[in-house]
C-alpha cells in the first residue's frame, strides 16, 4: 500500500502545522506523501512551508499565486500524487493516533468501497456529523430560503444534516465530509477530478455522486478518529460573501443532476436568498456594535 494526502491551504498556518506535525508524528507503517497546495496565502505559511519541505522528502508544496479554489488545487496534487490511495484533508485537522493507517486498512480490505471518512471530533470532544444524504431540490430550497433556521426542530433536518445516522457503527453513506475523504487512485482515473466548475462548496459532494453512480460504496467507519476545528478558513469570508459561492456550486450541481423544472426554480430563489443572507449580515453586526456598546 501506498497514501497520497492532499491539503489544500488558505491562511491557516496554525492549523497546516498542527495538521502536518500530527501526520509525520501519526506517520503509517507503509509509504506515504503529503502534498500541500497553497492558495496564495498571506499569513506566513508559504515561508513555513519552504522551509519545512527542505527537511522532508516526501512533503511537496505547490504554491499558486492566487487563490484557484478548492477543486482546482486539489487536481493539481492530484496529477502529481503516486499513492494508491488519495486522502483529501483539511488544513484544520489533526491526526489522532493510527487513523491513516486503519482507514488505509479499511479501504484495502473492502475492494467495493470507494470513499472511506472516519470519525471526526471538535474541539470539545464532541462529535461533527460528516455523513449526510445527497442533496435534494427540496433540502436545498429550503436551505436557500433558511427554513433550517427558522425550522430547527423538524425531522428532516436531523436526517439531512447527518444527525439520525449512527456513528457508533461502520456504515453506508452518501456523502463524506471533505474534511477527512480517501478514495482510490483508481477510482479517479474512473470517474475523473474534482469538477473545478465549483469553486468552493459541492465539489466533493459531486465526487461522493459520480463515485457512488459508477457502483462503488462509499463508507463511514468510527474505527478511526480525528480532531475537526471546522470551518477555519471559510471563517475568513464574510457570511454575503460565502451565500454567493454556495448558490453559485448549488446552481450548478443542480443543473448536472436535477431536473430542469427544479434547477430553474432554484435559480428563481436565488435573489431571496441572497437578500435574506445580507439581512443576516446586518442584523449580526448590529448585535456586535450593541455588545460592545453595552459590555
Amino acid at each position: 500500500m501506498s497514501l497520497s494526502i492532499i491539503i489544500v491551504n488558505w491562511n491557516v498556518r496554525p492549523l497546516l502545522e498542527e495538521c502536518l506535525r500530527s501526520i509525520f508524528q501519526n506517520a503509517p507503517s507503509f509509504d506515504f506523501e503529503v502534498f500541500v497546495v497553497d492558495n496564495a496565502s498571506r499569513d506566513g505559511s508559504v515561508d513555513f512551508l519552504k522551509k519545512i519541505a527542505k527537511n522532508k522528502k516526501n512533503l511537496h508544496i505547490i504554491l499558486n499565486k492566487e487563490n484557484l479554489g478548492f477543486a482546482k488545487a486539489n487536481n493539481q496534487a492530484i496529477d502529481k500524487a503516486k499513492g494508491d490511495y488519495i486522502l483529501f484533508l483539511n488544513p484544520d485537522t489533526k491526526i489522532i493516533g493510527n487513523a491513516l493507517e486503519k482507514i488505509t486498512e479499511s479501504l484495502e480490505k473492502h475492494k467495493n468501497w470507494g470513499i472511506c471518512g472516519c470519525k471526526l471530533i471538535n474541539i470539545e470532544g464532541d462529535l461533527d456529523p460528516s455523513v449526510r444524504p445527497f442533496p435534494t431540490p427540496f433540502s436545498q430550497a429550503a436551505i436557500l430560503l433558511k427554513l433550517h433556521h427558522l425550522f430547527p426542530f423538524l425531522k428532516i433536518w436531523k436526517h439531512y444534516f447527518g444527525l439520525d445516522f449512527d456513528y457508533s457503527r461502520e456504515g453506508p453513506a452518501d456523502q463524506i465530509k471533505g474534511a477527512f475523504l480517501m478514495t482510490r487512485k483508481k477510482i479517479i482515473e474512473e470517474v475523473g477530478k474534482f469538477d473545478e466548475k465549483f469553486y468552493l462548496w459541492f465539489e466533493e459532494i459531486d465526487f461522493c455522486y459520480r463515485v457512488k453512480k459508477a457502483g462503488w460504496e462509499n463508507y463511514y467507519t468510527p474505527k478511526a478518529k480525528i480532531l475537526h476545528y471546522g470551518g477555519q478558513s471559510f471563517s475568513q469570508i464574510f457570511p454575503l460573501a460565502k451565500q454567493k459561492i454556495y448558490n453559485q456550486s448549488l446552481l450548478y450541481y443542480a443543473r448536472k443532476y436535477f431536473s430542469p423544472s427544479s434547477y430553474y426554480f432554484l435559480k428563481s430563489i436565488n435573489p431571496i436568498s441572497l437578500l435574506l443572507s445580507w439581512l443576516w449580515q446586518q442584523f449580526s453586526n448590529i448585535c456586535v456594535l450593541w455588545r460592545k456598546k453595552n459590555f
